[in-house]
């Protein structure tokens, strides 16, 4: 065989080879992240868009489920996303311990673990992405407190409404940030602590603690849903303008609640869902690429206050640009 002959032969196998490799790259599937929430609500509706985005700019895939707020379904989402060897599992787990054996086995499968909003026990997860809860009752208990000292003359009777039965953890930590500040003021007074976490059932509770307490000047809900439902209590029971409501989370209902001229909610602090849910995903892409990550990252709150009505229309419109 001629020089010119093997040299061309050589050339074209090492050209076959190389275009042979870059198919391949090019063919390689996408990383498939199992994006897990716990409640349908604006909240993780915009934890889910951020995820979408996340995945979409980083090409990967998201598997999306609810786990309706059961841990025996969460489980089986669980279960299910390990039989399937999908890549990570970004999860707001229902419970501390609870929660924790079926992520470790995902995590002992080599299946990439990240929570967001809430977390686990454990070093199953590589990163955990939240809002910081303590701060989010403790900024809203720090307007409250202000508005204690401005139109009530420092004294108050407050009602709590908690999410304790749905995230304890979570829920504790919010209480405890909003009473480490209105209890700052000597003249409040804790009256009455009630479990509600949805709007229907936050009506009720507060209806009835403002039947038995008539004095009651403050309700403070720890999410919104409990919010939602502290403001229509107050309207039904014909006191806007006597009693005020503070609470935790925001939306677009609770922004219009922000704005009517019915005086009830006077402010919400509430957490960034959409960035919770995108750093979530891109820390489980990072990890799967083989990146370093922050073990633990804390998002600030933002506080929406009826005093400032012009943030509260901007919150709004923000709220709609990324939910187009």
């Amino acid at each position: 065989m001629r020089t010119g002959t093997l040299l061309t032969i050589l050339v074209f196998v090492m050209f076959a080879s190389i275009t042979g490799c870059s198919t391949k790259q090019k063919e390689q599937p996408k990383k498939r992240i199992a994006g897990i929430v716990f409640q349908e609500d604006q909240f993780f509706r915009l934890i889910l868009f951020g995820m979408r985005d996340a995945a979409t700019k980083n090409g990967a895939e998201l598997l999306e489920a609810n786990s309706d707020g059961k841990p025996d379904k969460e489980v089986q989402l669980i279960n299910t996303y390990i039989a399937n060897n999908v890549d990570a599992i970004v999860i707001s787990p229902l419970s501390a311990k609870a929660s924790l054996s079926a992520l470790s086995r995902a995590h002992e499968k080599g299946i990439v673990i990240v929570t967001y909003n809430t977390t686990i026990e454990g070093d199953a997860p590589a990163s955990f992405v939240e809002s910081d809860q303590s701060d989010l009752g403790a900024s809203t208990g720090r307007a409250a407190r202000a508005y204690v000292e401005s139109r009530l003359g420092g004294k108050a009777q407050v009602a709590i409404i908690s999410g304790r039965s749905q995230i304890p953890e979570q829920a504790n930590m919010r209480i405890g940030g909003f009473q480490s500040e209105i209890t700052k003021l000597p003249g409040v007074k804790i009256v009455a602590d009630q479990d509600a976490w949805l709007a229907e059932q936050a009506v009720k509770k507060v209806g009835d603690i403002l039947t038995a307490n008539p004095h009651v000047d403050i309700i403070w809900a720890a999410n919104e849903g409990g919010t939602v439902g502290a403001v229509m209590a107050v309207k039904n029971a014909g006191k806007a303008g006597r009693v005020a409501v503070f609470g935790t989370d925001n939306s677009e209902q609770l922004s219009n609640f922000l704005l009517d001229d019915d005086h009830i909610l006077q402010a919400v602090t509430g957490q960034r869902p959409f960035d919770l849910g995108s750093k979530a995903v891109e820390a489980a892409i990072n990890v799967l690429k083989g990146q370093q990550v922050e073990k633990k990252v804390s998002l600030p709150g933002v506080l929406l206050s009826r005093e400032k009505p012009e943030e509260v229309r901007q919150f709004k419109e923000h709220l709609k640009q990324l939910t187009q």
